[in-house]
Order: C-alpha cells, then structure tokens, then sequence
C-alpha cells in the first residue's frame, strides 16, 4: 500500500483528477490494486463512487468492505453504456481508468462537461491489440473532457503527503488494506498470469518461503500456485 500501488491511487485522483466533495466518481478495476484505494480515498472526501468489477465476490466487497455507492460485475452486464447510465444518470465527473479498451469508450459517453479522465492503466489492451479504445472525440471536445495520462514515478515529491494522510485514515478505521498472497516461490508464474486474468484482489504479494501472515483486521485472501479459491477475508 505505501509503495507505488498506494502513490499512484493518490497521485492520479488528486493531483490528476482534483476532486470534489460531491462529485462522481467511476473507477474501473476497482479491487485491484490501485483502484480499491482510489475508490476509498474517493469516499473519504465525500464522493459519489462506482466500481466495476469481474466477478461477484469482488461486487460485494467493494460495497460492503470499502463502502462504495455502487458497483457491478462488468461480465454480467449486456451494455456498458447503458449499465454506466444507470449508475449515473446525472454524469461522471471523474473516471479513474485502469483498463482502456470498450470500458473507456463508454465512460466518455457518460461524462459530464468538463469531466476528468485519469488514465492509469489499460488493462484489457495489454493483452490483446484489437482492443484499441477508440472514444468519442466529439464529445471530448465540446463536454471539455480532460484526459491525461500518468506514472506513479513522476509523484514522488507527493510521498510525504500521501503516506501521511493515509496513515491517519488508516488509523481512524476510514481505510482497508487489500493484500492477495500465494505462497511459494513456485507460485510466481500462476501469481503473474493471474494479473491479466482477473484472479487476484488488492495487492498481489508473493512470500517465497510459507509463513505465518497475520495482519489482525487487515483483509487477506491466501492463494496456493494450483488453485484459485473464493474470496475470503480475515475477522
């Protein structure tokens, strides 16, 4: 968390997006690393936010553990547009984006004027090079849409600030730790793959050698190299 998952989260929101108090919010990928932590810094300074998500367990842990307005298992969902539209029917102000692709033709669609777009990743382009997004540039231009991208690395001179304000929300019970660990050097392979397929949650960490991880009430999902169970989190 306080390395440059945690950085870039805060970074993109708000020194890329400038949120706030009020606004809406939509972060894609939102149980990964970077963006359950933008959602709940999102929360924190009193924003309407949505994430999606790709599967059910990760829906209810966003709504249910990190206190998100709303979200959705972008699989199940027939249309992105229209699924974006019910979530909000008065706009988007800022899109947190970690995945590119048909997830950010969609939002541009839905954003108000004068909307931000931080792009911080593009997951579903990685991958596969037919998935170019291709947005809606007449709406870019006459909502005045901002669209920037970034690296966590150019925000350096933001740690102080960053490791310091989540320390206190921390502190006060008004954030989460996520970490997904396999255990075992031999899980490395599984544990890479896994990132672009959607398996892990939070953080994912890899303890070569077993051990007894306890980390009180942060959540933790344990993951052995041949099995990829359900979501469970720690009491």
């Amino acid at each position: 968390m306080f390395r440059f998952s945690g950085l870039t989260a805060y970074a993109g929101f708000f020194e890329i997006s400038k949120p706030k108090k009020g606004e809406k919010v939509f972060v894609s990928a939102a149980s990964g690393s970077v963006g359950n932590l933008v959602g709940q810094y999102a929360k924190n300074l009193g924003c309407y936010v949505v994430g999606c998500a790709g599967s059910p367990d990760k829906v209810k842990l966003l709504k249910e553990k990190f206190g998100f307005d709303g979200a959705f298992n972008y699989k199940e969902e027939t249309g992105l547009d229209s699924a974006l539209e019910k979530y909000f029917p008065d706009g988007i102000d800022i899109y947190f984006d970690n995945v590119g692709g048909v997830m950010l033709e969609a939002a541009i669609l839905n954003m108000n004027s004068y909307g931000r777009v931080a792009l911080c990743g593009v997951l579903s382009e990685y991958t596969d090079v037919g998935k170019r997004a291709t947005p809606n540039m007449v709406n870019v231009v006459y909502k005045r849409i901002m669209i920037q991208g970034f690296l966590g690395g150019d925000y350096m001179h933001l740690f102080p600030e960053f490791v310091s304000t989540t320390v206190d929300h921390l502190r006060a019970g008004k954030m989460h730790v996520l970490e997904d660990i396999s255990i075992g050097l031999e899980s490395v392979p599984s544990a890479f793959v896994g990132l672009f397929r959607g398996y892990n949650v939070g953080k994912k960490i890899v303890h070569v050698t077993p051990s007894n991880y306890h980390l009180g009430s942060i959540p933790v999902r344990r993951v052995t190299p041949s099995n990829e169970p359900p979501i469970t989190l720690n009491p």
